[in-house]
């Protein structure tokens, strides 16, 4: 069996647990189609779905659109008004948020699409260059690769340990020991132990006795 035809029985079974067994044989709930109740004009969109015999959940516009949200708009409210008769299949959906829109975050969207879609969020950018405490190590900080483009998070420093970044002979061995003034790559981890003290502010720490430890 295809995915489809999976994904079909799978909603022809749901419907039957909410609203019983369709009346007709094959199971589709679309043998009785969707017919207007009185000679009444409709949208030229409606109409289009409506001569051509096509269901709700077959609908020509993409869903999301505009065009797809007032299409099921246009359905619920001649539905309520007793003007429309639906087939098993459309009437499903009007018992959803299928058509009715709400606000988030400042902007208007459907509450509810009659398909099982998979949410995504565009995910939002960490700040770079600016290091933080926490993480496996005492600091982390994100920072852009230059050649790849693609963000990374360095961790750096010794959880263990006290930055002593006010002590000045602490502070010339260490750049002397780890070559300091040769760090220039933000994606390596030395670099941010070597500069820590130009970050003492945000982190916390003390004031130190030079740029370099």
């Amino acid at each position: 069996m295809t995915t489809t035809n999976k994904t079909k029985q799978t909603m022809i079974k749901l419907k039957e647990l909410l609203f019983g067994k369709p009346d007709c044989d094959c199971g589709c709930g679309n043998c009785e189609g969707t017919k207007l109740n009185e000679q009444i004009t409709v949208s030229e969109n409606l109409q289009y779905h409506l001569d051509n015999e096509i269901p709700l959940n077959e609908s020509v516009f993409r869903i999301s659109s505009n065009a797809h949200v007032k299409l099921f708009k246009e359905v619920r409210k001649l539905w309520e008004a007793d003007q429309m008769t639906l087939s098993e299949s459309d009437e499903y959906f009007m018992h959803t948020d299928a058509g009715r829109q709400g606000m988030y975050e400042g902007k208007l969207v459907p509450l509810d699409l009659p398909y099982v879609m998979e949410a995504t969020k565009k995910k939002k950018q960490p700040p770079l260059n600016k290091p933080k405490r926490g993480g496996p190590k005492a600091y982390y900080v994100y920072v852009r690769n230059p050649k790849t483009k693609k963000i990374k998070k360095v961790t750096f420093g010794s959880g263990g340990l006290k930055a002593k970044i006010g002590n000045k002979e602490a502070s010339q061995a260490f750049a002397k020991r780890h070559d300091c003034k040769n760090k220039k790559d933000r994606t390596k981890a030395s670099y941010w132990s070597c500069n820590l003290p130009r970050y003492h502010k945000q982190l916390g720490l003390g004031t130190p006795a030079s740029t370099y430890w």
